[in-house]
Order: structure tokens, then sequence, then C-alpha cells
């Protein structure tokens, strides 16, 4: 397992940052590293993060309700991540419409849901970050995943640099991640030893990252180091594009 000395010191004191799907992988991780940099951290999912420093929120994405029900409790908030999504793999013929509108309410429906709601509230502020979780299959293709997970991540990418252009303005950030494989426990669980060592040599990098990898850039996204940063969307796949 890689691992490395932390040479980044970020400081969110008293920043407020709501993390949709932040109660696993590289949403925890991200809500990790903002507590440990001072922010108030909020976890809207399912399942709790089991952090002591992040407050979990209960949270049905396919719910709209539910999301617009998170975003009453704030009356105002600084950062907003969505890392959410779901991912499967069939083949084209085996996909069916509502399997299709499963993952794509879910992996691009949601995002569209909580940055509407994001936006109001942050325009009354004249202040915010959005920070949007797509995946290297929105720049290019899955080598593994379906035609409406690949879809739904190009979608973000979309979703992003539209949203950017429409509320840069008003002070509002909007940037996007698209992150590879990622060592997280449902990675370690699906996949065997062998086929993750055959996966690293297809890397560059030669190895699959990090959950700390992955939700480093985001935290610099919300930094005062991006002020000048918008609607792109940031590679963090260790060269396989």
């Amino acid at each position: 397992m890689y691992t490395k000395t932390n040479d980044i010191a970020f400081n969110f004191d008293n920043k407020v940052v709501l993390v949709f799907g932040g109660s696993k992988g590289i949403g925890k991780e991200v809500c990790r590293q903002f507590a440990e940099a001072g922010a108030v951290v909020y976890n809207a999912s399912r399942t709790p993060s089991n952090l002591d420093s992040v407050t979990d929120l209960k949270c049905d994405l396919l719910k709209i309700e539910d999301i617009e029900n998170i975003f009453s409790n704030f009356d105002s908030v600084d950062f907003v991540i969505n890392v959410a999504g779901t991912n499967l793999c069939e083949p084209i013929e085996y996909i069916n419409v509502a399997e299709w509108d499963r993952v794509m309410n879910i992996n691009l429906r949601s995002f569209f849901a909580i940055c509407r709601q994001a936006v109001m509230l942050m325009k009354k502020q004249n202040y915010g970050r959005i920070v949007n979780v797509s995946s290297i299959a929105g720049r290019n293709k899955s080598i593994v995943s379906g035609v409406h997970y690949t879809s739904s991540k190009y979608g973000i990418i979309g979703l992003t640099k539209q949203l950017a252009n429409e509320v840069s303005m008003n002070n509002i950030l909007v940037n996007c991640v698209c992150p590879s494989q990622t060592m997280t426990e449902m990675l370690e669980e699906s996949m065997s030893k062998q086929a993750i060592a055959q996966l690293e040599q297809k890397i560059p990098i030669k190895r699959i990252a990090t959950p700390a990898e992955q939700a480093a850039p985001i935290l610099f996204l919300c930094s005062s180091a991006a002020s000048y940063i918008t609607g792109t969307a940031i590679d963090v796949n260790g060269g396989q594009l």
C-alpha cells in the first residue's frame, strides 16, 4: 500500500461543508480531511459515516424531497461536495429502461437537484464552492461499467461546466474531479489481488490511487489557491488518459 507524508495544510476553520455520499470510500475521506482542516462537516447519505467529527444526515438521493429537506436545515453553506453514485456493469442489451433511469437518477438527476439547492443558498451569501465527482469514465470510457454509468458521468461534467458559466459571477465556483480506480473497501471486495495487480500494471504510475489522493484535489478546489478555477474537470487518474 502506498503511503506518503502529508505536506499540505488546509485551513477551513468554521467553514460549513455538506458532503453528499460521505459515508464510504472517497466521500468518507473527504469528510475526514475537511474535519481535520477545521471545517464543520455534514454527511448526507443513507448510511452514517461513523466519524466522530462529522454530523450525519439521512438522505436518499432518489428522493428529491430528501435533498430539499437537507438544505432546509442550513441558513448558509460554504462548500457542497457531490460524491454519491452507483455503478452497474451490464452490456446494453441487458439494461432495461428502469435500470437506466435508476442509474441516471442517482448519478445525475440528484447532482442537478443538489446543485440547484446549493446555488439558491449560495447566491444569498454571494459565495460558495461546489465540487462534483465524475469519473475517468466521463472523460473517455469505462473498462467495466455500462453505458448508463458512463453517460451519467459525462453528464456531470456538462452540468458542472454549464453551471459554472451561470453562477461564477456570484462568486460561486463549480468544478469537478474525475477519479480513476481507487483502493476503497468496495474495490478490494470486488476484485481479487491478482486482478488488482493486473490493473496496476496498466496504470502509468503502476498503482491504484488511495482515497486520500482523491480527496485532496477536492479540498484544493475549495481553497483560496483555486480562486480562479471554475468550470474545469480535473483528472486524477495516475496518467491513464
